[in-house]
């Protein structure tokens, strides 16, 4: 019994044993894992693979030397891509420049910077600015232009590729954001400085830039663009503007109107209120809401849904448009581009008393089939948006209707395109905007539906439509042979100087001769034309008598 217990304890020595080398060997093991981790890559190389890289670069320090912001003697070309809202910001990006020395060149070969301000809305548009960076690289290596030219992308397309736009050497020095405009100078003094990159897209829920004064690109021109409002949070499916401009947000209604104003006083004859969802613009500032009672609330028109909660208070856009068409009832007022969920019948009714605001709308449908209008998320069906089609034309009779059209949108079957054809027809635009669809990362789209018709299918509907367009407008611009109407005069005809060009109420171009007349013209007199043939692009006529707005 003894021996027994004895045999039993050397066993237990044998186990204990074998238990340490195996410990010894795991902890041997243990240490070498957490020593490769410690030596590893950290969470920040992780973060970078992912996408997260800097928004601003340098950032911004907390004191700069007001000097060194200073463009003294330097010169900028602005060259200006895409939608109206574009012009507006290269107008305030002027006035930043302007404010610290920077003057204007309309040479870009000959300018210290050239800043580029893009578009991103399709893939088409990009493709153009990367066209024109690489151009201006080949310029450089030529000698064609002086290598140290400062090169920047501002704008929509800055904001969506960010430090993107780097990874060409040579190509872009700067970047700057819708909302980072101010910052200009600092990011074109670091670059000047030092020869480093810099870039700013931080996004703002609150800049507007209304305490800015904009400074026009064109001084003589007798219409002008004033933006109302920036950001969209609309959300479609297929659109890249909420990423790109960020959060809806309304400039104060007083400085709009000291704006306009002064735009009048420079003899301004058309202005044109801009956002990219300019009829849900509401200004909550206290400031405002103090000056004006505001018109009673209101929601979206019949049949029509938002994606977000529905704003309460503040002035809404027929407040705006009310008193901005007050200002000077010689000028003429449109707005662009509002989304048709915002048509309550105060705007209706306001178009329609005031005869100096354009009876012309802006009613994007961008497809004709529910089923499509459900996945861009437009908040509408085909039979909502033609109620309201005719609940404009019942309040404002003779008003002109436009539109937008994406054409292959993802899912979109044959059936799906015919009924936007049918839409087209049905309706009769004076002007559509039709794009072939073009997929955009980010979009609610590109991350859950899937771009499926083909380009040549894409290609094939577009052209269709086009064609059934052109030929519907027309037969619509014949139907204006004999009638008289009322034009502004915008300047010389592109064609011949022997001519004037101006615009209809309703948008479209008309041409008439400068002689014979011993009455005198100029670029701002309104003018009634008799129109004596049609094209589906220009009406053509003849002058019969000055006039004003009013009459």
């Amino acid at each position: 019994m003894l021996l027994r217990r004895r045999t039993v304890g050397h066993g237990n020595v044998r186990l204990c044993l074998r238990l340490a080398r195996l410990l010894s060997s795991e902890s041997a093991v243990h240490r070498e894992r957490r020593e490769r981790i410690r030596s590893g890559p950290d969470l920040s190389q992780f973060i970078i693979k992912q996408g997260r890289t800097p928004k601003i670069h340098p950032e911004i320090p907390p004191y700069i030397d007001p000097t060194e912001l200073r463009g003294d003697g330097l010169s900028v070309y602005l060259d200006v891509h895409g939608c109206q809202m574009n012009v507006s910001d290269a107008e305030v990006v002027l006035s930043v420049l302007e404010a610290q020395g920077y003057k204007r060149s309309s040479t870009p070969e000959e300018s210290d910077v050239w800043l580029i301000v893009t578009c991103s809305i399709r893939e088409g548009t990009e493709e153009k600015i990367w066209k024109k960076l690489r151009h201006i690289k080949r310029m450089k290596k030529q000698g064609k232009m002086e290598r140290n030219v400062c090169v920047g992308v501002l704008g929509c397309m800055a904001e969506r590729i960010r430090t993107g736009l780097f990874r060409e050497s040579g190509l872009v020095d700067i970047v700057a954001g819708p909302d980072s405009y101010k910052d200009l100078p600092r990011l074109l003094s670091v670059n000047r400085a030092s020869g480093q990159a810099a870039i700013n897209v931080m996004l703002s829920q609150d800049e507007t830039y209304s305490d800015l004064a904009p400074v026009r690109l064109s001084k003589d021109s007798v219409t002008a663009f004033v933006s109302i409002q920036r950001g969209c949070d609309n959300m479609c499916s297929y659109c890249i503007v909420p990423f790109t401009r960020g959060r809806e947000r309304s400039r104060p209604i007083s400085t709009i109107l000291q704006e306009v104003q002064q735009l009048s006083d420079m003899g301004v004859k058309e202005v044109t209120l801009l956002g990219q969802n300019v009829n849900s613009y509401r200004d909550l500032s206290e400031e405002s809401l103090s000056m004006f009672n505001p018109m009673n609330d209101y929601k979206t028109a019949k049949g029509f849904k938002t994606v977000y909660k529905e704003r309460e208070g503040g002035l809404k856009f027929a407040d705006l448009l009310d008193k901005v068409s007050l200002i000077n009832p010689d000028m003429r007022v449109w707005f662009t581009s509002p989304h048709p969920k915002d048509f309550p019948e105060e705007v209706l009714h306001l178009i329609a008393e005031r005869k100096n605001i354009s009876k012309r709308i802006h009613l994007p449908a961008q497809c004709g089939s529910n089923r499509v209008l459900e996945s861009m998320r437009r908040g509408y069906t085909v039979e909502s948006y033609l109620d309201l089609v005719q609940n404009i034309r019942k309040i404002i009779p003779g008003v002109a209707l436009t539109s937008d059209f994406i054409i292959g949108f993802c899912g979109e079957t044959e059936d799906d395109f015919m009924d936007t054809v049918k839409l087209l027809t049905q309706v009769q635009y004076h002007k559509c905007f039709i794009f072939p669809y073009s997929l955009r990362e980010k979009t609610g789209a590109h991350r859950r539906l899937k771009d499926d018709v083909s380009h040549e299918e894409k290609t094939r509907r577009f052209n269709y439509i086009r064609d059934l367009y052109r030929e519907g407008l027309l037969e619509l611009h014949k139907s204006y042979i004999g009638t008289t109407q009322k034009i502004l005069i915008t300047g010389d005809s592109k064609r011949s100087t022997t001519d004037f060009q101006g615009t209809a109420d309703f948008g479209t171009k008309v041409i008439f001769p400068k002689t014979p007349t011993d009455v005198q013209m100029e670029p701002g007199d309104f003018v009634d034309v008799k129109i004596t043939s049609a094209s589906s692009e220009v009406l053509k006529g003849e002058f019969l008598n000055v006039t004003n707005i009013n009459l």
